[in-house]
């Protein structure tokens, strides 16, 4: 018997044209609410991958939430263990650790959809800030979350 396919929703030609100049405008030191470019090695190419993101901070910690699934930037950074998030000339190198508590997870995850739901609801199938734990833990599987260490 087959595995599922993981939860992954590709972004349109309208949306990577977006985020690409998401991507060009933390280059130069523009963060729309919050947002920074992420560098991380492809695990093929090995070539430095990058998007926008929106590093999220949770009780004092920050994270990368894949509001699309399991995307290509959460593949390479399952092997790279670690990347770089940019806007202008501010670099931060970090590491990241996958999270495996279910109930962190989901707690992340309700403070990511309260920030940034506006943006990313669409990608969570009903379920939003206001969601049960269960529903949460649920949608969990769906959208992998990476706790960040910055190194410098």
């Amino acid at each position: 018997m087959n595995a599922p396919t993981p939860y992954y929703v590709q972004a349109g030609p309208f949306a990577t044209r977006f985020n690409a100049l998401l991507g060009k405008l933390a280059r130069f030191g523009i963060s729309l609410a919050g947002s920074a470019e992420l560098s991380v090695r492809g695990r093929t190419s090995g070539q430095m991958q990058r998007i926008p993101v929106n590093p999220h901070t949770h009780e004092g910690a920050q994270y990368l939430v894949s509001a699309r699934g399991h995307s290509q930037w959460v593949r390479n950074m399952r092997v790279a263990n670690g990347g770089e998030l940019r806007v202008g000339r501010k670099v931060r190198t970090f590491t990241a650790t996958e999270l495996t508590d279910p109930a962190l997870h989901a707690a992340v995850l309700r403070t990511y959809l309260g920030r940034w739901g506006w943006e990313v609801n669409q990608f969570f199938q009903g379920v939003h800030a206001k969601s049960s734990d269960a529903e949460l833990q649920a949608a969990a599987a769906d959208h992998p979350v990476f706790l960040i260490t910055v190194s410098n």
